[in-house]
């Protein structure tokens, strides 16, 4: 719940505070050259929202560039990711489903693996998939001072 919502709320008394579990969303910060994650599809469906820079969406074994105020419908079985392009960091606003009994699977694919964005075998683990990499950790991009808000 944002925190503007008592006081947006506080002009419409009839309407109550809601909360959505079941959905999900990301900022998503991309480097040149850098994947947003591994290639997958999942059970739920993902949209996608490119805000600042450009990026390559690799889609069901197709590469397309993507730029500020492109969007991406992803239903659900939909193998895809994104690497950022250019000489500057890319935003993606990210949301998805996210219910009870949703799976992932990282499926081989050769356009990813030539991004360095997929597995080399096929694995339904998130740990599998992301085993050749460090773990993630809260804090800023490198990028952080080339952001266009900075």
């Amino acid at each position: 719940m944002f925190e503007s919502s008592p006081r947006v709320l506080a002009e419409r008394p009839g309407i109550e505070p809601q909360s959505f579990a079941e959905t999900g969303f990301t900022l998503a910060v991309l480097e040149p050259g850098k994947p947003t994650g591994m290639y997958h599809a999942e059970t739920g469906q993902e949209d996608f929202l490119v805000l600042a820079g450009t990026c390559l969406l690799l889609i069901e074994e197709q590469e397309r560039t993507l730029r500020a105020w492109d969007f991406v419908h992803c239903p659900p079985g939909t193998g895809h990711t994104f690497v950022g392009t250019g000489d500057q960091a890319c935003v993606i606003f990210m949301t998805g489903a996210r219910r009870e009994g949703k799976t992932i699977l990282y499926p081989v694919s050769e356009t990813a693996r030539a991004r360095k964005a997929g597995v080399e075998a096929q694995t339904d683990s998130p740990a599998d998939a992301y085993a050749p990499f460090p773990h993630w950790q809260l804090g800023r991009p490198e990028a952080w001072a080339d952001l266009p808000w900075i």
